[in-house]
């Protein structure tokens, strides 16, 4: 409790100097002297330099932005707001300095994988590979190849965990078992009864001499307090924040963040996909009764990516070194699934998972069904959506009922007629929430992650997404997705259109904020 008021009061008295300069440009102090000559010059020239400010951030921002949407609005707020509009941007706009440390991170992180993906590049066309005699997923896997450096393997089991009972007991069992190391990586972590479960866990192999590294992403865990990341560092395990920040208060809005949920264990098995740690994952809370979500547990070579890229954030945050072929042992499994994993960001030199995501829909023949908390697309994938639909081919998207953050669910309210009119069939889940980030196309490929389908996983968070070739995991996959649907309802365009004034100005509200993300 005194962390989250020190915080508050940190933002409270930020948006007081914020709106003091603000006024003070409007005139509304001209009249106020003071006895001191030096602050009666000070305050004189106050003004000049406001609108030099304002002048020399409003081209940072045109610079910063290569987005042309995104760049107007904020040169928007900053005319209005001046002084109190670059406050608001350096929360929820974009950060020159962070960036240049992402990008920083991008060059020492390069060379890890690229050389497997440049050697598969060659032999991709010679390769006879499971369930892939349709060229476009031969196409899939050489962009991915190459936008991001992500090698595939075949040697792999894939199982699908369906909610968060499956994924703890699953990884609760891994980590039991773990006989050299434990790496966890989630954004958020929460200090309740699952979260104690795990800190306890963790305490109990770490006295094994089990070595136990931890990443949390310092804005999704900003409630998490000092006692429990003490309590882990006195018994020798090391844990540290992602891009840490003086006012993690908006907890959704601050760019950058690490939204990757990724565990290593023995580099033998691994775990990404959607669900962090915390009891409402397991739909222990009161905003929610239930939470559906979906992740994956893998054994075998695709683990080696995803050791690779929590080695390469760990390094980065810990300014260490950790490498070496113990994080690496032999890993023999009999089934044959391909997998591809897939780290993007920042840090990345192009947009992998959205590029991965809109070659997916712009390959489909048949179907494109997704699943995603949030349904703000980006450009492109929306056209996307949008031709697949109206050419006939059969596409689906799940969405929530309910929201857990305000502005993302009217944004992704706001494009629902727009989908609707080209035929895209949408559904609204009524058990709960649902926070799976699903997309399976053809029957040919698919993809769990974290990358949800808004602006800010596609070009501003650090994300990571498996992506699927097996058919049996494939036919899992839908298997859920149509479990989801008997729990959905379908929105009828025509019912849609008579919606209430309030529901549109709110839409128009999300629309219009959405570009500042």
């Amino acid at each position: 409790m005194e962390k989250l008021l020190k915080k508050t009061l940190y933002v409270i008295i930020a948006l007081f100097v914020g709106l003091f300069f603000m006024l003070y440009t409007f005139g509304a102090f001209s009249e106020v002297r003071f006895e001191s000559p030096f602050l009666n010059t000070f305050f004189s020239i106050l003004p000049v330099l406001v609108r030099i400010n304002v002048l020399w951030i409003g081209l940072v921002i045109f610079l910063e932005n290569d987005n042309p949407s995104r760049t107007l609005a904020w040169l928007i707020v900053l005319t209005v707001l001046p002084l109190l509009g670059f406050f608001f941007y350096i929360l929820f706009g974009r950060s020159y300095r962070k960036r240049t440390k992402a990008k920083d991170k991008y060059l020492n992180d390069s060379n890890r994988m690229a050389k497997s993906a440049e050697i598969q590049i060659g032999l991709l066309d010679y390769m006879t590979l499971p369930n892939s005699e349709n060229p476009s997923n031969k196409r899939l896997m050489q962009l991915l190849l190459k936008n991001a450096k992500a090698p595939f393997s075949m040697s792999n089991e894939v199982t699908v965990l369906t909610n968060g009972l499956s994924k703890f007991n699953r990884l609760m069992e891994s980590i039991r078992f773990a006989k050299s190391h434990i790496h966890l990586e989630y954004f958020i972590i929460k200090d309740d009864q699952i979260g104690n479960e795990l800190k306890s866990l963790l305490i109990e192999k770490a006295k094994e001499g089990i070595k136990i590294r931890v990443i949390y992403d310092d804005v999704g865990s900003w409630q998490l307090g000092k006692a429990y990341l003490k309590a882990l560092r006195d018994e020798g395990i090391e844990i540290l924040p992602f891009f840490k920040v003086a006012m993690p208060l908006f907890s959704r809005d601050l760019n950058y963040r690490n939204h990757r949920k990724i565990a290593v264990i023995d580099g033998v098995v691994g775990f990404v996909g959607g669900l962090n740690i915390g009891d409402e994952y397991l739909g222990q809370s009161d905003k929610f009764s239930f939470w559906r979500d979906t992740h994956l547990e893998i054994k075998g070579e695709a683990v080696y990516a995803l050791q690779t890229i929590f080695l390469n954030d760990w390094n980065f945050v810990s300014n260490q070194t950790v490498e070496g072929a113990e994080y690496f042992p032999e890993n023999i499994v009999d089934n044959q699934s391909l997998v591809q994993i897939a780290a993007s960001g920042p840090d990345s030199e192009w947009k992998c998972i959205l590029q991965a995501f809109y070659k997916m829909i712009a390959s489909a023949e048949d179907k494109i069904w997704i699943t995603t908390p949030y349904l703000v697309p980006e450009d492109s994938l929306m056209m996307g959506l949008k031709t697949a639909a109206l050419s006939g081919i059969d596409v689906k998207i799940i969405i929530p009922s309910q929201p857990d953050h305000f502005f993302v669910y009217w944004a992704s309210q706001s494009n629902i007629q727009k989908l609707l009119e080209a035929g895209v069939k949408i559904y609204q889940y009524k058990n709960g929430f649902i926070h799976s980030k699903i997309m399976i196309v053809d029957r040919l490929s698919a993809t769990v992650g974290t990358a949800n389908l808004d602006i800010r996983s596609m070009e501003i968070n650090f994300e990571v997404n498996a992506f699927l070739y097996d058919q049996d995991v494939i036919v899992r996959l839908e298997e859920d997705f149509l479990k989801d649907l008997e729990d959905s309802n379908e929105f009828v365009l025509e019912h849609f259109k008579n919606r209430k004034l309030r529901r549109k100005l709110l839409e128009a509200l999300g629309r219009l904020v959405s570009p500042l993300q």
